[in-house]
């Protein structure tokens, strides 16, 4: 658990000599790289898996330390589904797990815990778990921890859509970009501004494409398991360091 693998689930401020004003609210990451580790250390991939998990959890406490309003990772998408069945068998009981252990510190820290995609693709028992656990820290005011599970940038503007069209009160004509967010599954949270992408690859790889216009990319060749605190300081230095005129001048 969280005070198991850190020591205290109290949070623990952290100067990283960066001006508070510079530093991202909302960062997402692309947690690439499990399998491949798992490989190049002779293990299963699913032993990648497990190892991305007790990565997540430092990266989230750090995160959580040092002020970031909100974190959204990428623990499942849409396309998944197409890896062997005994892999997304693994995943789904991994995730599960994850909630069952870690979600009573989680909201201890006041973590906001939120689900974003189609969660209708996962058994009765996930979503239980998933609305158990939104419901817990719903009024919780600290960091808003967003896990995307099985979702797709694409398939989440198009039930956004399918929602507007549904919508009788909506007023088309005078439709703006704000009320268009208020479909999306992420209504509520601010624009990303950083995306951190392990393991090499460079893509969004239909990743909250809407959220993400204005990010800032930063990528690393480390493998998601081996991914630490000081890698995630210095993305968040470099952040703070670029010039985002955000289409001006």
């Amino acid at each position: 658990m969280l005070r198991k693998i850190f020591g205290s689930s109290k949070k623990q401020p952290v100067d990283i000599d960066i001006d508070k004003e510079k530093l991202p609210r909302h960062i997402a990451v692309i947690m690439d790289g499990n399998g491949r580790w798992a490989k190049g250390q002779g293990l299963l991939r699913t032993a990648g898996h497990a190892a991305g998990v007790k990565t997540l959890k430092r990266i989230l406490i750090s995160a959580d330390d040092m002020g970031i309003e909100a974190l959204t990772v990428y623990a499942f998408s849409t396309e998944n589904w197409k890896r062997p069945k005994a892999e997304v068998d693994f995943l789904l009981s991994l995730f599960s797990e994850y909630l069952a252990k870690e979600l009573a510190e989680m909201h201890e820290r006041g973590a906001q815990v939120k689900f974003i995609g189609d969660r209708t693709g996962f058994s009765e028992k996930l979503q239980q778990e998933m609305a158990r656990a939104e419901s817990l820290t719903e009024n919780n005011t600290g960091i808003r921890f967003t896990i995307a599970a099985n979702y797709g940038g694409r398939d989440e503007i198009l039930r956004a859509a399918k929602l507007l069209a549904k919508d009788t009160n909506a007023d088309i004509d005078s439709l703006t970009e704000a009320d268009f967010e208020k479909y999306l599954d992420t209504f509520g949270a601010p624009p990303v501004d950083l995306v951190i992408r392990t393991s090499g690859e460079m893509r969004l790889s239909n990743f909250l494409l809407w959220q993400a216009a204005y990010a800032e990319f930063w990528y690393t060749n480390t493998p998601w398991p081996d991914f630490n605190e000081r890698e995630f300081i210095e993305a968040i230095k470099e952040f703070a360091a670029r010039n985002r005129r955000f289409g001006g001048v």
